[in-house]
């Protein structure tokens, strides 16, 4: 397991963008699931929404692909690199996210090619899809 210092040492990312909490499981190059806490505390329910606080969804396909640079990043060729978005596909929003939530984050790279991936990424509450979508990587 990692936690937010072993994952801080792996991506540039740091408060309040970290949307990661720990790595659960990994498999360099292939496979990872994380977790994040929702609280009452993160910076944008001030905002987003006031009456009803409700993760925003861009939010959670950014944390899903955090968990995706860990997997590819933790290979040892892209050690201090950075992975960036190359696209992303198939979205689907299912469920809210709300404060006291713990998102479970997988992704699994199912295409590589060169500093190039491809990963099928699926966030969970309780077991149940709160979003899913494809992402691409770039190793940069």
């Amino acid at each position: 397991m990692m936690k937010a210092k072993e994952i801080m040492e792996v991506i540039p990312h740091r408060q309040p963008m970290l949307l990661i909490d720990t790595i659960e499981e990994l498999t360099p190059g292939e496979h990872g699931i994380g977790k994040k806490c929702v609280s009452y505390n993160e910076p944008y329910f001030a905002g987003h929404f006031p009456q009803e606080p409700v993760m925003p969804g861009v939010l959670m396909i950014e944390a899903l692909a955090q968990v995706g640079a860990v997997v590819m990043l933790s290979c040892p060729e892209y050690k201090g690199k950075t992975a960036y978005f190359g696209a992303i596909n198939q979205a689907k929003f299912k469920r809210k996210v709300v404060p006291g939530d713990v998102l479970m984050l997988e992704v699994e790279m199912i295409k590589k090619k060169g500093p190039i991936g491809i990963g099928k990424a699926v966030a969970m509450v309780e077991g149940e899809v709160a979003v899913s979508a494809e992402l691409t990587f770039a190793i940069g």
